[in-house]
């Protein structure tokens, strides 16, 4: 029954990694909401800009994954999760250069505008 639990475990925590990042990508449309959201989303973005320049950074959850997935008799991974698993479906290997720089651009564009936006409306009060 506890490897039941682990693969769970497991399988929450990946579910939850991947809401973190596309809180980190989408984080600010929802700063308008509540205010501790622009802290929460601002911390998240700075930690995931840390983990993804500084090598041997390894993020808590990837470890807690691990570790979950080890004791639940599942595979565990070296790699970084955006490598393990975002990677093969966001960076195609027919997928060209541009396109990557695009997708990137788009990201970044979609929170200077939604920040943009709400720290307008925010003076405009």
């Amino acid at each position: 029954m506890g490897k039941y639990i682990f693969h769970f475990l497991t399988w929450l925590t990946v579910i939850f990694h991947l809401l973190f990042i596309l809180f980190v990508i989408a984080g600010g449309l929802f700063v308008r909401k509540k205010k501790w959201i622009l802290i929460a989303h601002s911390c998240a973005v700075l930690w995931a800009v840390y983990a993804e320049i500084s090598p041997g950074v390894i993020c808590p959850l990837t470890t807690l994954e691990n570790y979950f997935a080890y004791h639940a008799g599942l595979s565990t991974y070296k790699e970084d999760f955006i490598t393990r698993y975002l990677v093969p479906v966001i960076y195609q290997e027919n997928i060209a250069q541009n396109i990557q720089v695009i997708l990137v651009g788009i990201v970044i564009c979609i929170n200077v505008i939604v920040y943009w936006y709400v720290l307008k409306k925010k003076q405009n009060k």
